[in-house]
């Protein structure tokens, strides 16, 4: 009998051994995956922290939220940029989707209820006659809003006067035009930072010779920040002189009648001083932007700074120097893709007027829905820009706005 009881309670010590042990094993495998999800969530904290300091800086507060945005199931608003390719535009279109999925959480829509948005830009980059037929396509849609950087602020007027008509109310983002059907302005304020970035350029020169480099005729943001730089300059930094003031699709006219006239050679050989037999003529639409720039710097060899206008030309104008072996340029110019910043850490480039594409998407959709549901708008939404140079690229104000 003995026995039997010591067989029966050395199973049950057994038995509840091997449980224990079971159970412990299943929690350490647990332990993991709890773990791993804790992980997640933390990196996806630290993400919405890294895209919520782009909006807070979005001024009015009401365009940096989804709040009261009471759209219909499905609704649809249309994004159109300057081009479908870069580090500034991928931007604009995540805050813009960003804004969508914010509206969507708020409403809780799902699947086929969500409202859409989509982003559509030219292939080639700041093409206009791409841009309007965009426009026309999207417009055939009946999106309940466009939100549009205009690349020519004389081009889409027929096609807004079209939308008006269609009750599809129109914003503007990043750059706009005169036109008075207009919603919402949503941009940087290019008037302030064209007055810091001559500011800075006076106190990094103290004196000196600068030049002016445009990247269009056409865009409202590009005038802006050229005459506002050059009034700056002039009226606040006498010191300084503003040796040329150039506009990169007006000068290839420019350079082609010089080179078809004899007067300048597209290589380093010297120009005959002779007018081009027709056949040897170039056309205008022949020129490039690196021609261009070689020529300018050609007539400025001894610049001790360029201001630019957007970032593509900032990178050509970096390139331009190089290849003509001028060093020592005070550049200062917009954005901040990766080509800019590695200029700026290799000190080619002085100083970046660093804009909020992310943001610039973002409060235009927001202004876009708050059209269609007539709930009025600001004429201006500002969404903020930082001055970033070699010294403060690493501070945390700064790398929460670069993308």
């Amino acid at each position: 009998m003995k026995k039997r009881i010591i067989a029966v309670l050395l199973c049950f010590v057994l038995a509840f051994s091997g449980c224990s042990a079971e159970k412990k094993q299943e929690e350490e495998k647990e332990e993991p995956v709890q773990s791993t999800q804790n992980e997640t969530e933390e990196k996806k904290d630290e993400e919405d922290r890294a895209y919520q300091a782009k909006l807070d800086v979005i001024w009015p507060s009401a365009y940096n939220n989804a709040d009261g945005l009471t759209l219909e199931k499905g609704s649809y608003i249309s994004v159109i940029g300057k081009s479908e390719k870069g580090a500034f535009w991928e931007e604009v279109k995540k805050g813009a989707e960003q804004a969508a999925e914010d509206i969507n959480t708020k409403l809780g829509y799902e699947g086929k209820d969500k409202v859409k948005v989509t982003y559509n830009g030219p292939s080639e980059s700041e093409n206009v006659d791409e841009q309007v037929n965009i426009l026309d396509e999207e417009l055939a849609r009946y999106p309940v809003a466009v939100a549009i950087s205009i690349v020519d602020t004389q081009a889409c007027k027929v096609q807004f006067d079209i939308a008006t008509e269609n009750g599809i109310p129109v914003v503007a983002f990043d750059s706009g035009s005169d036109y008075k059907g207009l919603m919402a302005m949503v941009s940087t304020d290019n008037s302030k930072a064209a007055k810091e970035a001559a500011d800075k350029m006076a106190e990094s020169l103290g004196e000196g010779e600068v030049i002016v480099i445009a990247h269009d005729s056409k865009s409202e943001t590009a005038s802006v920040r050229e005459k506002i730089f050059i009034k700056r300059m002039k009226n606040k930094h006498p010191q300084i002189k503003i040796s040329g003031d150039y506009r990169l699709d007006e000068m290839k006219k420019t350079v082609s009648e010089e080179v078809n006239a004899g007067k300048y050679c597209l290589d380093d050989s010297q120009p005959s001083g002779q007018p081009l037999a027709e056949e040897e003529k170039v056309a205008v639409e022949a020129i490039s932007n690196e021609d261009v720039l070689n020529y300018i710097l050609k007539k400025h060899p001894d610049v001790d700074g360029i201001y630019i206008t957007n970032d593509t030309s900032t990178n050509e104008t970096v390139k331009a120097l190089e290849r003509a072996g001028i060093e020592g340029v005070n550049v200062i110019g917009y954005d901040a893709d990766g080509e800019e910043i590695q200029a700026l850490k290799d000190g080619k480039i002085k100083g970046l007027m660093v804009q909020n594409p992310f943001g610039m998407g973002y409060a235009s959709v927001i202004a876009a829905a708050r059209a269609a549901l007539k709930l009025g708008n600001e004429a201006y939404i500002d969404t903020g820009y930082i001055w970033v140079t070699k010294d403060n690229l690493e501070g945390n104000d700064v790398q929460k706005m670069l993308y």
